[in-house]
């Protein structure tokens, strides 16, 4: 679902420091190879002066072994005279899943603990993502992340993985009320209609809604703007400790005074039927887009859009569509705890297709919905112009390094 309430603010990008670039990493250790330019676009990249990349391959090799991947896992190509090192997961060529990576004892995945600061600000234990699952997952082959210029370096790819695994940290106990067509409500001692109060510092206004859940009726687009936003702050704020890009962040997301409009570039919404490409041209003030990823290729901490491609369910306000976030281990965000918070794949993309058939609570409307098979949900991964649900792009945090 997206419903907007707020007018669209056009920002000035260069003028607070954006650089509009993605993120990646992969394994070290293994022979650098002669490639052909069909082999360049898949896993992750780093393109800058061959000095620098060969300090790349390096550590990147260190950085592997850190998070225990064997070096038989990545192949590592380098061609010299693009001065570009690319690195791809050591899985079949047409093998574009990330959804199964944990399941395969080859990559030995386990979830990791992590604290986050609760009210009173006390901390609580989290299981979530490990930064290894992240990592592989943006190693496999289906999509191209790169490091270019100021961030062809092995820093940036860790931030954008620890940013990532904050973001699912975030999403994994959330408990907001769906206002099922109703106007959102939210906390009137920190907020005023999705709008933080003047008196109040951003990250106090974001951490309540996470805080404080019950006092928060939101849709779904409303909610992976929240969870993007506080994720992105609280990461540099307090991960990071980094006075510098908190500064940077909370300026972006306050460039208009509405710091949960703009979260993500436009573009994201071109599909819809009302986007205007000539006014809808604002970049993301924190995410930033990457398109034609393959089918069932997730990497967590990604925003995806399921589509409801049914047009009498989706002129339903609030089943237009779901916005999803990808949690890693098969799993995806459940905003509202209406499913042990978290659906798999194939769940989430039955509860979307299931809405045709007026299933629009999953207990009271079971009777209604019509079973699929394995090979429908295989036609439900592609993309709505292949016939499918899941819109081929991926929405991501921009990388502040």
């Amino acid at each position: 679902m997206r419903i907007i309430s707020k007018p669209i603010a056009l920002l000035s990008l260069l003028s607070l420091g954006f650089f509009h670039s993605a993120f990646a990493e992969s394994l070290g250790n293994s022979p650098s190879v002669a490639v052909s330019d069909n082999a360049l676009h898949e896993g992750v990249s780093f393109s800058c002066d061959l000095n620098r990349l060969n300090r790349i391959k390096t550590d990147m090799e260190a950085y592997l072994n850190h998070l225990g991947i064997s070096s038989n896992l990545v192949i590592i190509r380098m061609d010299q005279s693009k001065e570009l090192l690319t690195l791809t997961l050591n899985t079949p060529a047409d093998d574009t899943d990330t959804l199964k990576l944990k399941d395969n004892p080859r990559f030995a995945i386990r979830d990791r603990i992590v604290y986050l600061p609760g009210k009173n600000g006390e901390l609580r234990k989290v299981l979530t993502v490990s930064q290894k699952e992240i990592l592989l997952a943006l190693l496999q082959h289906g999509r191209l992340t790169e490091f270019n210029d100021i961030n062809c370096s092995i820093n940036a790819l860790k931030d954008q993985v620890k940013v990532r695994q904050n973001i699912v940290a975030w999403s994994e106990n959330l408990n907001w009320v769906w206002p099922d067509g109703d106007a959102a409500e939210w906390n009137t001692k920190y907020w005023h209609k999705g709008t933080p109060l003047a008196k109040v510092k951003l990250h106090e206004a974001l951490a309540d809604a996470f805080n404080h859940q019950e006092k928060y009726s939101i849709g779904c687009y409303t909610a992976a703007k929240l969870v993007m936003a506080h994720s992105v702050l609280d990461y540099y704020r307090r991960v990071r400790n980094d006075k510098s890009k908190e500064k940077l962040v909370k300026a972006r997301l306050l460039s208009d005074q509405d710091p949960l409009v703009d979260v993500e570039p436009a573009e994201m919404w071109s599909f819809e039927k009302d986007f205007d490409k000539q006014k809808d041209t604002h970049a993301g003030k924190i995410l930033t887009i990457k398109y034609n990823v393959a089918p069932k290729n997730f990497v967590p901490g990604d925003w995806i859009y399921v589509l409801n491609t049914d047009p009498v369910s989706a002129a339903k306000t609030g089943y237009e569509g779901s916005n999803g976030i990808y949690l890693g281990r098969n799993k995806f965000v459940d905003y509202y705890n209406d499913h042990y918070h978290a659906y798999s794949y194939q769940e989430k993309l039955n509860e979307v297709y299931q809405w045709r058939n007026g299933v629009f609570n999953r207990v009271r409307d079971a009777e209604k919905a019509k079973p699929l098979s394995d090979n429908d949900f295989e036609k439900l991964s592609k993309s709505p112009s292949d016939g499918g649900l899941v819109m081929g792009f991926r929405v991501f945090p921009i990388n502040f390094f």
